[in-house]
């Protein structure tokens, strides 16, 4: 589980192509303080494993499942990266819940700065249109962000400063590509209503104690 506060951006200094899949090796410092085999990271907003690691950089593999439904097969040698270590027991709450499971790509479709913000408008895939909602949650690129405005198949969210100088989402420019994680608890609730249990009607609310 991440929160969408990037920690650090990385960057790929190796990259090594297997049929439909991929594994990475990626340099940064502040990821590596504590890292294990094991661990999560999100990479892009990617959860992906730690298989290896030494003083400089840690590897990590990439399923076909994921090459398909993310941007990791745009990646190439050198490429930076945003990096968040999986949230802490003991640690603030400062973003959203994030799992690292993208659910689609975005396309950046026009870029707008306003004062010291900087307005994004992404396009999306229609199935994830149903749980875009004005202040809603989403995770674009592993950064915690805020909907601004809903469009017919697209979302606009507004980059403050800190935003743009600790992760890459604001050195991305139109027609560029870009990981989108729904809200967590939009999923589970459209789960739950689609489930065999009675629908959460007024009733059924009000005999569970709510």
């Amino acid at each position: 589980m991440f929160t969408g506060i990037v920690e650090e951006v990385g960057h790929v200094t190796s990259l090594r192509a297997k049929p439909q899949a991929m594994e990475l090796t990626i340099a940064c410092a502040l990821i590596l303080e504590d890292i294990k085999r094991g661990d999560s990271i999100s990479i892009n907003g990617v959860c992906l494993t730690v298989s290896t690691y030494d003083q400089h950089s840690f590897t990590v593999d990439v399923i076909p499942e994921t090459v398909k439904s993310s941007t990791m097969s745009d990646l190439r040698t050198g490429a930076r990266v945003n990096l968040e270590r999986a949230m802490p027991a003991n640690g603030r709450f400062g973003g959203h819940f994030v799992s690292g499971h993208v659910d689609g790509v975005g396309v950046i479709r026009s870029v707008k700065k306003e004062s010291n913000a900087v307005t994004k408008t992404i396009e999306l895939e229609s199935s994830l249109m149903k749980y875009m909602m004005v202040k809603g949650s989403i995770s674009v690129d592993g950064t915690s962000l805020t909907v601004f405005s809903v469009g017919k198949n697209t979302v606009a969210i507004s980059l403050i400063p800190t935003t743009q100088e600790d992760s890459l989402l604001g050195e991305k420019g139109i027609g560029e590509r870009v990981n989108i994680e729904c809200d967590l608890l939009a999923k589970y609730t459209e789960r739950i209503q689609q489930s065999d249990k009675p629908e959460m009607s007024r009733s059924w609310l009000a005999e569970h104690g709510f």
